[in-house]
């Protein structure tokens, strides 16, 4: 085990499993130096269709399982501990992608206006606006959808191919008999119109009061829903519940089958986020982002291929939209009907051809060129690729995890939810980057002057999260309950992302202190995965993921099993904090209980009630492995251009010709990891340096 004390990044403990040197070089130097394509559940990926397999450990008695862990690959959160990035609501989704910003800045403006004019009790007759015209039907549907979710007290309407916007009177009728928010309430209730659900108003003594409500709610929707008057804790309250023919309009079979329409794809994109890219193609294509399903969270600085599922959208119609949205930095390939949709963590791992570039070695003097020089790097690379292959290396959530870049990490965003100081939390989420850039710019404003309506003009409209964040923030103000309205704004996946960085914090720490204290072998007390799998082959199925292991299957490793050596480091299990994991039961499970205690979750449920947040925990491997390797080491001029790397391992070309020239080494690496892995923690464990 080699510690390392220079420059390692504070999130990522300078722990490692192999006493090789490693060798010193740069990553990413170029977006096409890091590509990755996901494996698919059949072992194949997703751009050749070529068959490949996800590594296996190796026990002491030969026996091999495959670890299709749950987890992160290069900012890939998708499975880890049933994460969840999909945008659940329209909610989720930022008007100005869907209309422009210039239009949805108008819309802002209009609603404003509407509440001047009610705060002075001024009619608003038929005042209206034009969100423009919009000749695709599906678009046409998503932005009455998403309006009328965003702003309740509008009403939608289409003189074709127009959409324009106005008061709806039955609103303004209600919320002079009701506060504005339960109005709102309300009518988001009858908009969503789920079977059998009801919805509670505000207790009112007032009997005329509640009369008059009644009148209106029979005389408006009488034929949706039933009221009634009930005692609730000593006080009277009205109850609305759906009748069970109050259902929207029967669908026509036309608009049925256009609705069951599932079009599966492979998405490649470049320097992009996938919910970014999402994003876009949801505008495009007039439908939600929550229309899209995937089974991981790829990269931004990259070039990504992985396979994606779309609702509502046929093969033909996505074939159209190539053209626009390879504009955007987006192709799209291998479109087909699909029948339905695709889950996440519903992947075997990702295959990865990286190049790194500008090898030396660690010792730090001036680095020649020449044929020893050439010879010795080739030495360094070879041992450390053979030591990475055979001990694997330690499973580390990545940097990315945690937010690179930034001033303040989004672990401790995480923490300050957990400890629900929400206010805290808010402007640790708007801590602004080093650097000048405009949403950074957005960022300072709001937390130097609190004003959230001006930071929402300065942040750019690809900021969807921050976006949404400084809505609720103008609206409900920045105090603890309208801080707590700004996090409920965003989608649960993207809440919950926060707190999982968190507990990723906590597990790579943990990690680090097993191995420092316990050492490389397995100790009593420890927590192993028992599953007894039938004999693998080459068409396996995907393995169990370890986060759904049942307690039967965690077994603690008694005295007479660490003497007789019955199982390998590379069964050993740490827990991700959580309300339902099993702790080690050895000196783990007490430094588990203190390293919470110093965060002040020492009785920390992993529960955020007001925020719909529950986690409760995973199981991690302690150590991951690679499979598939090839390498090539050649000079720059021969592996600038190239990210393959053949099929030849250990392949090692000289230059020919004048060996006195200074000339950098590059070294092209291929192999496959589980979708639990991050190739950026692989690479560090290979080279010995911080990336």
């Amino acid at each position: 085990m080699t510690m390392k004390q220079d420059g390692d990044a504070a999130s990522v403990p300078a722990c490692f499993i192999s006493n090789h040197e490693g060798f010193l070089g740069n990553i990413k130097k170029f977006i096409r130096d890091f590509v990755v394509t996901e494996i698919d559940a059949d072992g194949r990926q997703v751009t050749t269709g070529a068959a490949t397999h996800a590594p296996r450990s190796t026990d002491k008695s030969g026996g091999r399982r495959d670890r299709n862990r749950q987890g992160s690959e290069e900012g890939d959160f998708a499975a880890d501990c049933r994460f969840d990035l999909t945008v659940s609501s329209p909610d989720g989704l930022d008007l100005s992608m869907v209309l422009g910003q210039g239009v949805s800045e108008q819309l802002e403006q209009f609603v404003v206006s509407l509440r001047d004019e009610a705060e002075e009790g001024e009619e608003s007759g038929r005042k209206e606006l034009s969100l423009g015209s919009f000749t695709d039907k599906y678009q046409r549907a998503n932005v009455h959808r998403a309006v009328r979710h965003r702003f309740p007290f509008l009403m939608t309407v289409t003189i074709q191919p127009e959409i324009r916007v106005r008061e709806d009177p039955d609103y303004r009728e209600l919320s002079q008999l009701v506060t504005e928010e339960e109005a709102e309430d309300f009518f988001r209730f009858m908009d969503a119109k789920v079977q059998d659900s009801s919805y509670t108003f505000h207790p009112d003594d007032n009997k005329e009061h509640r009369t008059a409500v009644h009148h209106f709610l029979n005389r408006r929707f009488g034929k949706l829903v039933e009221t009634k008057s009930f005692n609730q804790q000593e006080r009277t309250a009205i109850s609305v519940r759906l009748r069970e023919r109050g259902r929207p309009k029967k669908r026509s079979a036309e608009e049925r089958r256009e609705e069951d329409v599932y079009t599966a794809f492979t998405l490649c994109k470049e320097n992009l986020e996938t919910l970014e890219a999402i994003s876009y193609m949801a505008a495009t294509l007039g439908v939600l982002p929550s229309d899209f399903t995937y089974a991981g969270i790829k990269d931004k600085r990259a070039l990504t291929y992985q396979s994606m599922v779309v609702k509502k959208v046929s093969p033909q119609r996505l074939m159209e939209k190539r053209g626009e949205l390879e504009k955007r930095g987006m192709r799209l390939s291998h479109i087909r009907p699909a029948a339905e949709p695709l889950k996440l963590g519903r992947l075997r791992g990702n295959h990865f051809d990286l190049v790194v570039r500008d090898l030396k070695s660690h010792g730090g003097g001036e680095v020649h060129s020449g044929a020893e020089t050439r010879r010795r790097l080739a030495g360094l690379v070879e041992e450390a690729l053979q030591n990475v292959q055979v001990r694997g290396f330690v499973n580390y959530y990545g940097p990315q995890r945690f937010g690179t870049g930034q001033s303040v990490r989004s672990d401790l965003v995480g923490l300050a939810l957990l400890k629900e100081d929400m206010v805290n939390a808010v402007r640790l989420f708007f801590s602004p980057e080093d650097g000048d850039d405009p949403p950074s710019q957005a960022k300072r404003h709001f937390l130097q002057t609190d004003n959230a309506k001006e930071s929402l003009a300065l942040m750019p409209a690809s900021k969807a999260r921050e976006r949404l964040m400084l809505r609720a923030l103008n609206r409900y103000g920045t105090g603890p309950e309208g801080c707590a309205k700004a996090w409920l704004s965003l989608p649960h996946g993207m809440r919950v992302f926060y707190p999982h960085a968190y507990c990723s914090r906590v597990w790579n720490e943990a990690v680090a202190h097993r191995l420092a204290t316990l050492g490389h072998q397995v100790r009593t007390g420890d927590l192993v995965w028992t599953q007894q799998e039938a004999e693998q082959t080459d068409d396996c199925e995907a393995a169990r993921p370890l986060n759904a292991v049942a307690f039967s299957q965690i077994h603690v490793v008694t005295q007479a099993e660490e003497r007789r050596g019955a199982y390998a480091l590379a069964q050993v299990l740490l827990p991700m904090p959580g309300n339902t994991v099993r702790y080690p039961e050895n000196a783990m499970g007490a430094w588990y209980r203190e390293r919470l205690a110093t965060d002040g979750l020492d009785n920390c449920r992993f529960r955020v009630g007001g925020l719909k947040l529950n986690l409760p925990g995973c199981y991690r491997p302690l150590l991951a492995n690679l499979c598939n390797l090839s390498y090539r080491l050649q000079t720059c001029e021969e592996g600038a251009g190239g990210n393959g790397g053949g099929n030849s391992k250990g392949h090692f070309k000289a230059t020919t010709g004048d060996a006195e020239r200074h000339e950098s080494l590059t070294l092209t690496l291929n192999f496959d990891l589980d979708s639990s892995c991050y190739a950026t923690i692989c690479l560090r464990e290979i080279m010995k340096c911080d990336l």
